[in-house]
């Protein structure tokens, strides 16, 4: 029996900001336990908290990129819950009015569109980070009152693939419009999965298991896998009533989810309506501002790279992945870098180096002015396609700009009539091998190709070269 998965996803993303959303700490990441703290964080007794505007801006400008409906009043709310890295007892989150509700997506896989349909999405604050020792647990305060924005899907999603594509594109989106850095590495985006298996006929959805907290693309994935195996192993052996509802962990040691507690009913947070924050007006003005700043996104820029500049879906797949790929690729564009020879180096060279390196696109010494030069210099015939990655190579290296590396000494040779003159020169002495090559021998076009490269020490215009002896042989 072949079982279909059924998949919600709730997404957090920590917001970009100077400030925590309602304290003045410093919104950062830092090593330093406990640096960016105010008395809001802890809950000091008479502290109040104050909204910070642009964490709401952001918040609608990805309301409205997720084709959201919008709230006419913005307020927040009360969640009631006790936790040690929540000093104030209760959470300040959103649920009568979240700032986006019935949202929709297009994620793109395997060459097909998949809409993906959003129930809301909501700002909170972040509660604290534990750290887990032997004997003991420690709190950092840093993240208590971080900026967060909650994107809750609908039980839409199939596969473990499909899953991991929507949460590459939503980092991709919150990158595009500049709200989140989106980096997994620092914790700015953690995924609880609600993994559910039905058989194909079947009209109401099975058992569904929470897994809480992955805070990796590779971990939700292989979770998802994780699940639907247990929970279809269960079924085909008649063990149906050990699919409960309940909450587990992914553990990557194990590589397996692990019980955490039940959930037969929904815990009452018991709700209500923030009385600290005075509820306010959104205006229609004020959206349409918001909504003017949202660039292209993601699926628009490939759309955009492959019909516009031809580039191959896999090419523009590789561009949109990340911001930074398509700041640098829109400046290599603006400076008159040919868009199918920037997609090239961008895609090959420069990614490869950079994942080399380790570093980001950002700190990348060789700046689309740069690539430039090496790009008109290969252009203009100055110098060789080989050369031209030998000079990058170089250029990352030793941190100099590519065009010291060229010289008069190291130029390709393009003056037809030099060229005519070597190439005329070879084939005096390589009578015996032109008979061969008119015997049939065609192979041997490479043997005159090569001893033009050898005398010019693989200077030769490679181009030309091939054309001259082309004709040289013909006549």
């Amino acid at each position: 029996m072949n079982y279909k998965a059924v998949i919600g996803l709730e997404m957090h993303c920590e917001l970009k900001s100077n400030s925590k959303v309602f304290s003045s700490a410093k919104n950062g990441y830092s090593e330093i336990p406990n640096e960016f703290v105010r008395p809001v964080d802890m809950a000091f007794p008479g502290s109040l908290p104050v909204v910070n505007k642009k964490c709401v801006k952001d918040a609608l400008k990805m309301s409205l990129a997720l084709n959201c409906t919008q709230p006419e009043y913005m307020y927040f709310d009360r969640k009631n819950y006790y936790y040690p890295d929540l000093p104030k007892g209760y959470q300040i989150t959103q649920m009568e009015s979240p700032v986006g509700i019935n949202g929709k997506t297009i994620i793109e896989l395997n060459g097909k569109e998949i809409p993906v349909y959003i129930h809301d999405i909501h700002l909170e604050e972040d509660a604290a980070s534990l750290d887990h020792y032997y004997s003991t647990s420690c709190i950092d305060y840093n993240r208590a009152g971080v900026p967060l924005l909650e994107l809750v899907t609908e039980p839409c999603l199939s596969s473990a693939d499909e899953a991991v594509a929507f949460l590459e594109h939503m980092r991709s989106i919150y990158q595009f419009c500049d709200v989140s850095e989106g980096d997994t590495k620092k914790g700015q985006i953690r995924c609880d999965v609600n993994v559910s298996i039905m058989e194909e006929d079947d009209k109401e959805f099975g058992t569904r298991v929470e897994i809480k907290n992955v805070n990796s693309f590779g971990g939700v994935h292989d979770a998802i896998e994780y699940e639907i195996k247990r929970q279809s192993t269960l079924k085909r052996e008649g063990r149906y009533n050990e699919v409960e509802q309940e909450t587990r962990r992914w553990d990557e040691e194990t590589q397996s989810t692990i019980h955490m507690r039940s959930k037969v009913d929904a815990v009452d947070y018991k709700y209500f309506v923030e009385p600290n924050i005075p509820k306010y007006k959104i205006t229609k003005e004020w959206l349409e501002e918001i909504k003017k700043e949202i660039p292209e996104l993601p699926l628009e820029c490939k759309h955009k790279y492959m019909e516009k500049y031809g580039l191959s879906d896999y090419d523009a797949s590789v561009i949109i992945k990340e911001k930074d790929y398509v700041d640098y690729y829109e400046e290599c564009l603006s400076l008159g870098i040919d868009a199918k020879t920037g997609s090239n180096w961008l895609t090959t060279q420069i990614l490869g180096e950079i994942n080399h390196e380790e570093i980001s696109l950002k700190d990348f010494y060789v700046t689309p002015k740069l690539l430039k030069q090496i790009v008109d210099a290969t252009k203009e015939g100055t110098i060789s396609s080989k050369q031209a990655k030998e000079i990058f190579l170089k250029s990352c290296t030793e941190k100099k700009e590519p065009k010291s590396y060229m010289s008069q000494e190291n130029a390709q040779i393009s003056d037809e009539n030099e060229l005519n003159q070597i190439v005329g020169s070879i084939m005096e002495r390589s009578q015996t091998q032109i008979e061969q090559y008119k015997n049939g021998k065609t192979n041997l076009f490479d043997y005159f190709v090569g001893q033009v490269m050898k005398e010019t020490r693989g200077k030769a215009n490679p181009v030309l070269t091939k054309e001259i002896i082309t004709k040289y042989l013909n006549s």
